[in-house]
């Protein structure tokens, strides 16, 4: 994400504005408002737009993206996925671990996907919103096509057998469980009706009596969640939205689990990218990320041939001319250069709520931007690459709140930088240590004034 300048709107609503600083001073991604901070991923646009507008239209992409620790992954994928979200497509995000969401069981998968919907309109979980919009427009089709209240439960139950006909080959259970929630619902059962739509977002043990009542049986299995993900971009294309933008997050964990889970997660994700290919996903758009390591190395994606292949991406030629079309596409990372500009862009987001921005910019200016950016670069064994996060939780929290409530303080004179540990993820506390010929602490580094 490496850049010299941003291209912020002009104006910049207040909440919009805090959402965003306050993820900041947490040291988190925010979760929206991304487009105030992207620099330096205009060249990704146009071919991404051009894809979302692809599925938009029908069709399916599959997308890897790779950078190092700290290079921008998560905030790259929420960026795209706001991006999505202003095309009305559904979205979610999912972390993989081995404990929570392991990838080779594709029905945990498909639950942490439901528990995570959200929409333009809605937070998570928008399972439910979306059901409900889905039947709305049933009920209106069938009006429009001419039916009478009466009629109008028959039609009704036409049109969800003709929407989910592809559906019900792999998954006759998923119109089943619709047609129990519906059922529930005009008898007034709100329990009912709540239990089945967990069932259908997979949750497990649901009670046996619901199931009975809705007339599905057991939990749902791996090659169950493929039939369901497929009913569900039925319901959200059908309810009016233009997608489902999926991403899994963190997949080079699969790196450090038992060899036989690692390669039925690496299978499970073949198996995924050829049903994308295929055709039998219209309207997703299915990204993953991880580490050069975890494409390249023999403990990740190499250790499967077909996955490999599917996956070869020539990165041999200077960054520059990288393809944003390829199926991979790599986050250079930070340099000292965009760091600063984006501690510059950060400042002047923060100064315009402020109650002096004058002040604000004056006293933290752009020289001290630079030098902050260097010590906290520093502090990390000299890694770049791996400071972004720590380096804009300290410019918020540690000076540009203290600039903002105090009219004495300055941070030239007040302020020294400290990292303690218990602040660090674990990459970072490695490399704070790593002895790399840097200071040996954030102590011995001083902020040039």
């Amino acid at each position: 994400m490496s850049t010299t300048g941003s291209r912020r709107p002009a104006q910049v609503s207040a909440a919009r504005r805090r959402t965003v600083i306050d993820a900041l001073r947490r040291g988190a991604v925010p979760e929206s408002g991304l487009d105030l901070l992207a620099t330096g991923l205009d060249r990704f646009e146009t071919a991404l737009d051009a894809e979302l507008d692809a599925v938009a239209s029908g069709g399916a992409v599959f997308k890897a993206v790779r950078g190092e620790y700290g290079s921008g992954k998560t905030f790259f994928t929420r960026w795209l996925g706001e991006r999505a979200k202003r095309r009305n497509f559904a979205v979610a995000e999912i972390q993989i671990s081995e404990n929570e969401t392991p990838l080779h069981k594709l029905e945990t998968v498909y639950r942490r996907l439901t528990e995570r919907l959200t929409t333009p309109s809605f937070p998570p979980s928008a399972l439910r919103p979306v059901v409900d919009a889905w039947f709305y427009a049933l009920e209106e089709d069938a009006l429009a096509a001419g039916a009478t209240e009466e009629e109008l439960p028959e039609e009704v139950e036409k049109l969800l057998v003709a929407r989910l006909v592809e559906v019900s080959r792999h998954a006759p259970s998923f119109a089943t469980a619709l047609r129990g929630y519906r059922t529930a619902l005009a008898e007034g059962d709100e329990a009912t009706a709540a239990a089945v739509l967990a069932w259908l977002g997979g949750q497990p043990h649901v009670a046996a009596a619901v199931r009975r009542s809705a007339g599905v049986r057991g939990d749902l299995d791996h090659f169950g969640a493929l039939g369901f993900l497929q009913g569900l971009l039925t319901v959200l294309r059908d309810s009016g939205h233009s997608g489902l933008f999926v991403v899994l997050d963190e997949v080079e964990t699969l790196q450090r689990v038992r060899s036989d889970a690692r390669d039925k997660a690496l299978n499970a994700l073949r198996q995924l990218i050829d049903e994308v290919h295929s055709g039998r996903f219209p309207g997703l758009y299915l990204v993953i990320t991880g580490t050069p390591a975890f494409y390249d190395g023999q403990q990740g994606v190499q250790r499967l041939a077909p996955l490999a292949q599917r996956l070869a991406t020539d990165f041999t030629t200077d960054p520059r001319f990288d393809n944003p079309r390829a199926v991979q596409i790599r986050l250079p990372g930070f340099s000292q250069d965009s760091l600063i500009g984006l501690g510059i862009t950060i400042r002047d987001l923060y100064a315009d709520a402020a109650e002096a921005p004058g002040r604000v910019k004056t006293v933290v200016d752009d020289a001290y931007v630079s030098d902050l950016a260097r010590a906290v670069g520093g502090a990390l064994g000299g890694k770049v690459g791996v400071a972004p996060r720590l380096f804009l939780k300290k410019l918020v929290g540690d000076v540009l709140d203290r600039v903002d409530q105090f009219d004495d303080f300055d941070p030239r004179r007040h302020y020294r930088l400290t990292v303690a540990s218990s602040e660090l993820t674990d990459i970072e506390r490695n490399l704070a240590a790593s002895g790399t010929g840097g200071p040996a602490s954030a102590d011995d580094f001083d902020l040039e004034l």
